[in-house]
C-alpha cells in the first residue's frame, strides 16, 4: 500500500509505503470493541456511592421490645425496610479498569488504522508545525489538509507551538504516536500525521 506525502499547503512531496501485513490485513471489529470498551471503562469515574445502615442518621436503640406488642420485631431505625433505612448492596466507590493482553491492543489498534486507510481517512503530512502560536492560522492549515469534523492529529512528539494553537479548536486532539488509542482513532474522522509517526507505528505494530 502506498500513501501520497504532503505538506501543510496539501501540495504532493513524495510517497510512503506501507506494509500489508501491518495495515492491510482484515479488519478485526471484535477487538476494536474490546479495546474501546475497556477504555471507556478505565475513563469512568466510578465515584457513585450510597449509604449503607452504619452511614446513615439514626439511633441504633431499639425501638419496642422483642415481644408482647403485637408489633414486628426490629432492632433499629436505621435498618433497610424502614423509610430513610441504609440501602443494601448499593454501589460503592470503585474502579472499572482492566487491562487487555498486549497483543490484543497491538491488533486493535492495527485493525482500526486498517479500516480508517480503507476509508481513505488517513492524510499523510511531512511535519506538522506551526511558526506562532496562532488558532486562526493552524485552523486555515488543517482546512487546506481537509480536516473535517473529529480530527486526529499525531507526530512522534507534538511541536509546542501547534500544541498549543490547536487546543481551542472543537473536535481537534493531537496526540503523541506512543500514546494513541484505537478509541483515538475510530472516534476520528479524520486522521493527519506525520510521515515518522507512520513509520513509527509500523515498527511497533509489526
Amino acid at each position: 500500500m502506498t500513501l501520497d506525502v504532503v505538506n501543510s499547503q496539501n501540495e504532493k512531496v513524495g510517497s510512503l509505503d506501507l506494509r500489508d501485513e501491518v495495515f492491510g490485513g482484515r479488519v478485526k471489529a471484535d477487538l476494536i470493541w474490546e479495546s474501546v470498551v475497556r477504555e471507556n471503562a478505565s475513563r469512568r469515574r466510578g465515584t457513585h456511592a450510597t449509604k449503607t445502615r452504619a452511614l446513615v442518621s439514626g439511633s441504633g436503640k431499639k425501638p419496642w421490645r422483642q415481644k408482647g406488642t403485637g408489633r414486628a420485631r426490629v432492632g433499629e431505625t436505621r435498618n433497610p425496610l424502614w423509610r430513610k433505612g441504609g440501602t443494601v448492596f448499593g454501589p460503592q466507590p470503585r474502579s472499572y479498569e482492566y487491562q487487555l493482553p498486549r497483543k490484543v491492543e497491538r491488533a486493535a489498534l492495527r485493525a482500526a488504522f486498517s479500516q480508517k486507510l480503507q476509508d481513505g481517512a488517513v492524510i499523510v503530512v511531512d511535519a506538522l508545525a506551526a511558526s506562532e502560536i496562532k488558532t486562526k492560522a493552524a485552523a486555515e492549515m488543517l482546512d487546506a489538509l481537509g480536516a473535517a469534523g473529529k480530527t486526529l492529529l499525531v507526530d512522534v512528539a507534538p511541536e509546542e507551538k501547534l500544541a498549543l494553537s490547536v487546543r481551542n479548536l472543537a473536535g481537534v486532539r493531537f496526540v503523541p504516536s506512543n500514546r494513541v488509542t484505537t478509541r483515538d482513532v475510530i472516534d476520528a474522522t479524520r486522521i493527519i500525521a506525520t510521515r515518522t509517526a507512520i513509520e513509527r507505528l509500523q515498527e511497533v505494530l509489526a
